[in-house]
């Protein structure tokens, strides 16, 4: 593995530990922030931890909870980190395991290198443009970094799934999301749909799991970048929802277009 992707790495499981330590706590210390979005203490762990890691390299780094650089600075950069720390905040809060830790390199407004990694379950994927997508299960901060790719499955592993599966957020369905849907019984007959939290959708993708990740909902730029570079590395289109303009990095807004990710 190269330098950039070992750091990024090794951020996001040392970020997991900090999650995971205020998530089996009472302590969650929960406040809104200015979009009426959640904030814990265990986002503000973890940001610091990442922060800290990734200052080392020659990158500079935009974060979800230190987001307020002008555009008039972050324009200039070709290449820089993209990280939400703790992706799914809600799920946090409900407990139920669905929340990761998002790295990613970009470079030229396209992710290069991505890492998402789930303190729950220790799974942890990564992917950069050279090698690939790749899956490790069991994962924490003391793991051998040198060994993780040696043990770690590429992606993706399902190659075939018997019903056409469509991922999607259990928060943001509606109308567009249906219709989609209703396309795609039209085209495939019987599918399933399968709700899940955080950017763990886009790992299902990545994954083999699910066929397809339709969204029609806000988003905004750190909550794709690291699955985005993982979905590429395991050959799938990422695009708007046109299926045809690629979703792009580094705007003045930093909100996404409805986008769609599919094998």
């Amino acid at each position: 593995m190269n330098n950039a992707l070992t750091i990024a790495i090794k951020s996001s499981l040392l970020a997991g530990k900090a999650i995971l330590d205020v998530y089996e706590s009472d302590d969650f210390e929960v406040r809104l922030k200015s979009d009426n979005s959640p904030l814990t203490l265990a986002d503000k762990k973890a940001h610091k931890i990442i922060f800290d890691c990734l200052t080392k390299t020659q990158y500079p780094i935009l974060s979800e909870e230190g987001k307020n650089i002008p555009y008039n600075e972050r324009k200039k950069w070709d290449e820089y980190w993209l990280v939400d720390p703790l992706d799914g905040t809600k799920e946090f809060i409900k407990r139920n395991g669905e929340f990761t830790v998002n790295i990613a390199l970009i470079k030229s407004n396209t992710p290069v290198l991505g890492v998402i990694y789930v303190p729950v379950t220790k799974d942890l994927y990564f992917s950069e443009n050279e090698t690939g997508a790749f899956k490790a299960i069991n994962v924490d901060s003391d793991s051998d970094l040198e060994q993780l790719k040696s043990l770690s499955f590429k992606l993706p592993f399902y190659t075939e799934n018997e019903i056409f599966t469509v991922v999607g957020s259990r928060s943001h369905m509606n109308a567009e999301t249906k219709k989609i849907i209703s396309e795609l019984k039209t085209e495939h007959g019987e599918v399933k749909f399968v709700s899940k939290g955080s950017s763990l959708k886009i790992c299902m993708v990545a994954e083999g799991i699910a066929d397809i990740y339709p969204r029609f909902g806000p988003t905004m730029e750190w909550d794709t970048a690291a699955g985005h570079a993982i979905a590429l590395g395991a050959g799938c289109v990422v695009s708007q929802i046109d299926e045809i303009t690629p979703l792009k990095y580094n705007k003045e807004d930093l909100l996404n277009p409805w986008f769609v990710i599919k094998r």
